[in-house]
């Protein structure tokens, strides 16, 4: 046995420690809850200096996918992990990974599948990739969340598939247990050996094509090969926990049973479930009741021999499924169920859906459901499929708190015109603007201080009439809509942020032409996404394909310059030099890798009619624009307005003077005020006396560090580009 010592993580720590010690080539990822602690661990290590893998932060997860493909093709050794709609937006790669037999390894922090948005664990993910052709280990605990990544690499190295490596979101992922690591790294890597693949695409003087189009009958004989690779996988499976166990003395057998020899009664599940399920299998056998308990370490391949024969001598198997394939029964017991069938084991099967959205699965409940299985040895009217914990909801009458905010009584008497290409508002005061009825009302739970409602609801007091809204995934849509109450008075909508933009010209087309048809009254709605926590990252792509088509409406970007959903990752729009969960501050690291995205440049590209930026510490500028950008979106099509929008939690600094920080954000022009109208650029607030971006960067603890020695060339290149825009401002 190799040297090991004991220490104290959590599921996706232990995943870092593995990383570390494997030392991959890259990582290319897309944060989200809850398997966003693993790159921020690796980039922590990362920063000490104590790995060398690249970390590459794409813009989401169906690009991190390819940029771990890429890795792959290069004969590179590459990493992932993602969770829930992730893994669902990365899901189209997949296939083309595994059809091309590159290995990598990729951990799912199993979540539940939105809609409605939920981050808490069950397996409604991983159950989308059985058809992939990724080989799927999954581990019940911390410590074989770390054994499985050594060992899956392995496995995937010689049979040339990627493996997923799968664990329960926040019940495995983020507890916290005691385990074993090897003490050396040295013996890992020796342990895993070097990888040389059998070709890439960087060998010039061996060029090869991967991944050419191909007819019948050669991609039948291509999918076959992956199923033989597969089949071949259980065995190299085998070999690989007999290989661990000799330098850990850790036996995995691909069905991990529990007094189940003698059971009449066994309770089927994966993941953590089972250690809650074992400590209802003693209770019960202290009654004298034969029950016991299996999990499976692989759901690909699906050893279907080894669990029908673990089970051959029960009478009942109730199987426990934490995801449900809606119409069929969960993934879990249906292949179980087939199993069965094959290898004619006759016990009766006994499906309960349980767990789903995190929900806590108590000792007292694996007791319940084992208590089903000794029922159904004796009554036939046990139901076979049914959900555990559930209800089928009550008949409410919705109470209304606030009355809502129509054209009716949001008309303020704003004055607008045109006159050479140029829109003119008169009538917009701070004073008058106080009487401008909130859509975004109290009851919110934003941080203290935080910018989204405060921006928002700057933005709508220049809105006039009806409005729709429709709100990527962020902060901003967590806050305000926590089931079963809303903080909204118009029409709310979410969807997610690579789909935002799309949803809402969806809504607003599809109400243009029930009008065009004379199915809904004649009238007007302006309809305004949007937009901010990194959301114009993964988002962008599908925002700026409505600017080109000219959709009419507003987007709207809260920049806080980060992605906050999960605790502050860096984010494009994150400045040069920042600290971050993603972007540390260490012996090989200096934050922030890269300059900030100008999303308000990218959408003047597009040609459309109107593009501005605010900030809260103008608000009379900020409501102008918010009303011009309303006649745009009305008359002309697409608005684009982008706000400064504070985050103190994340800045780490005081709720109380954030004001004064978006002050010197513009004042140092660092965030400069003003709009591009019909192709014509003109600043709208110029600084008295414009301050050196340091004091901006100075008043905020992500950035307080480019202050001291050693980062003075930062500040310089940060100065230097704000400079530059800034010229470019006045020149035009």
């Amino acid at each position: 046995m190799l040297s090991q010592k004991v220490v104290f993580k959590s599921a996706n720590e232990a995943v870092c420690t593995a990383a570390k010690q494997i030392d991959y080539h890259l990582m290319g990822y897309y944060p989200i809850t809850p398997s966003t602690q693993i790159p921020e661990g690796m980039d922590l290590l990362k920063s000490r200096g104590q790995m060398d893998t690249v970390m590459i932060a794409a813009e989401g997860e169906h690009s991190a996918a390819g940029i771990c493909y890429g890795g792959s093709l290069s004969g590179a050794r590459v990493i992932n992990a993602t969770s829930a709609n992730g893994l669902l937006y990365a899901l189209e790669q997949l296939p083309v990974q595994s059809g091309t037999r590159m290995p990598m390894v990729m951990n799912v922090t199993c979540r539940t599948v939105s809609a409605p948005l939920c981050i808490k664990g069950d397996h409604s993910d991983i159950m989308f990739a059985l058809n992939t052709g990724w080989l799927i280990l999954f581990a019940r605990d911390n410590q074989e969340a770390y054994d499985f990544n050594i060992i899956g690499l392995r496995v995937a190295e010689r049979v040339k598939l990627p493996v997923i490596i799968a664990f329960d979101g926040f019940f495995t992922s983020h507890q916290k247990k005691k385990l074993l690591v090897f003490e050396e790294d040295k013996d890992v890597k020796k342990y895993v050996g070097e990888y040389k693949a059998p070709y890439t695409a960087i060998d010039t003087d061996n060029p090869v094509t991967i991944g050419s189009y191909m007819n019948e009958p050669d991609i039948i004989n291509n999918k076959y090969q992956l199923r033989l690779a597969m089949e071949q996988a259980k065995s190299v499976i085998y070999e690989e926990f007999e290989k661990f166990a000799e330098i850990s003395e850790r036996k995995y057998n691909i069905v991990h049973k529990y007094m189940s020899d003698d059971a009449e009664v066994l309770f089927a599940v994966l993941g953590s479930a089972f250690d809650t399920a074992k400590e209802a299998v003693d209770k019960m056998r202290l009654e004298g009741h034969k029950v016991g308990v299996i999990t499976l370490q692989a759901l690909r391949p699906f050893f279907g021999n080894e669990i029908s024969d673990a089970c051959k001598n029960a009478k009942v198997v109730v199987i426990g499924d934490r995801q449900d394939s809606y119409g069929s029964g969960g993934n879990f017991s249906t292949e179980i169920k087939a199993a069965f069938y094959e290898n004619m084991i006759s016990a009766k099967v006994i499906t309960r859906v349980f767990g789903l959205g995190g929900k806590e699965f108590y000792v007292e409940d694996a007791e319940n459901m084992l208590y089903m299985g000794i029922e159904a040895m004796e009554f036939e009217d046990i139901k076979s499929f049914d959900y555990y914990g559930a209800y089928r909801g009550k008949d409410y009458k919705t109470e209304r708190y606030f009355e809502p905010v129509t054209e009716v009584n949001s008309s303020m008497g704003y004055e607008v015109s045109e006159q050479d290409n140029k829109v003119s508002i008169k009538g917009i005061n701070i004073k008058k603007a106080t009487n401008m009825p909130k859509r975004l009302v109290a009851g919110h739970s934003a941080c203290a201080g935080c910018g989204i409602p405060v921006n928002i609801n700057l933005l709508l007091k220049g809105i006039e009439g009806n409005v729709v809204m429709l709100f990527q995934t962020g902060c901003g849509m967590v806050v305000t809509t926590g089931y079963p109450t809303t903080a909204f008075n118009v029409n709310y909508v979410h969807n997610l942020f690579q789909n935002g933009a799309a949803t809402l010209s969806g809504i607003l087309e599809g109400y243009k032409e029930r009008q065009r048809r004379g199915e809904i009254p004649e009238g007007k709605i302006t309809f305004i996404m949007v937009s901010g926590d990194g959301g114009m990252d993964i988002g962008l792509g599908a925002a700026l394909a409505a600017a080109v088509r000219n959709h009419n409406m507003i987007i709207f970007e809260y920049d806080n310059g980060g992605y906050m959903n999960t605790g502050y990752q860096y984010s494009y729009t994150t400045p040069l030099g920042a600290k971050s969960a993603t972007s540390h501050v260490g012996t090989a690291e200096k934050g922030k890798p890269y300059m900030p995205k100008d999303t308000a440049k990218l959408f003047e590209a597009t040609n459309i009619n109107y593009i501005a930026t605010v900030a809260e510490s103008n608000p009379q500028d900020f409501i102008v624009k918010a009303k011009k950008a309303q006649y745009y979106a009305d008359n002309y099509g697409l608005a684009y307005i982008k706000a400064i929008s504070a985050c103190p939690l994340n800045w780490q600094d005081e709720p109380r003077y954030e004001r004064v920080v978006i002050h010197k954000a513009v004042d140092s022009c660092y965030f400069p005020l003003y709009e591009v109208e019909r192709g014509i650029r003109r600043v709208t607030y110029r600084p008295k006396e414009k301050l050196p971006v340091v004091d901006f960067l100075a008043s905020m603890g992500r950035t307080r560090h480019l202050t001291g020695e050693g980062y003075k060339d930062i500040v310089e290149r940060v100065q230097e580009s704000v400079d530059k825009k800034w010229n470019e401002l006045n020149k035009m």
